[in-house]
């Protein structure tokens, strides 16, 4: 049985991090389709998953954006974030948000790496929601991070 994963990403973003979520996945399994919808801004990611999940039978998506450092574009964001979630609840199922904002990092070069890592980890997280839910089950509580370095537990 072949799953069918969505994968929305922006012209806007600075990283082609669906590129790098795509082949995490592939390399994870041969029994998933991915779909990739690739629209302009943030603000259009939440009827990008919708539609990979209505129209294109998709059982989970990932939104991949990257806002800039203006206080505008973290009101877009928020915004994007916000229909993600309605998005969600509208369709019941999964949109993974993996929004990396420009100014995590210093300088370009941390950007271009934060970016890849955060949508490896991210598409590894859709592997084990689809495939390996215990193992998810397993990591509950450990203060993991996807992109910068995991923060750990509280009792460490």
């Amino acid at each position: 049985m072949t799953i069918k994963v969505g994968i929305a990403d922006t012209t806007f973003a600075m990283v082609d991090m669906a590129s790098v979520a795509i082949k995490t996945l592939n390399n994870m399994t041969d029994k998933i389709k991915i779909i990739r919808y690739t629209v302009p801004g943030m603000k259009d990611l939440p009827v990008a998953c919708k539609k990979l999940i209505e129209e294109e039978g998709c059982e989970i998506t990932m939104a991949l954006g990257m806002p800039g450092k203006m206080d505008k574009d973290k009101v877009c964001a928020h915004e994007a974030s916000q229909g993600l979630m309605m998005a969600q609840l509208m369709t019941n199922k999964h949109i993974i948000e993996v929004f990396v904002h420009e100014d995590e990092a210093k300088d370009g070069k941390e950007l271009d790496w934060l970016a890849k890592r955060r949508a490896e980890e991210h598409a590894e997280n859709v592997y084990y929601m689809l495939f390996n839910q215990k193992y998810l089950q397993k990591r509950a509580g450990q203060g993991l991070r996807q992109g910068f370095e995991d923060v750990g537990s509280a009792l460490k």
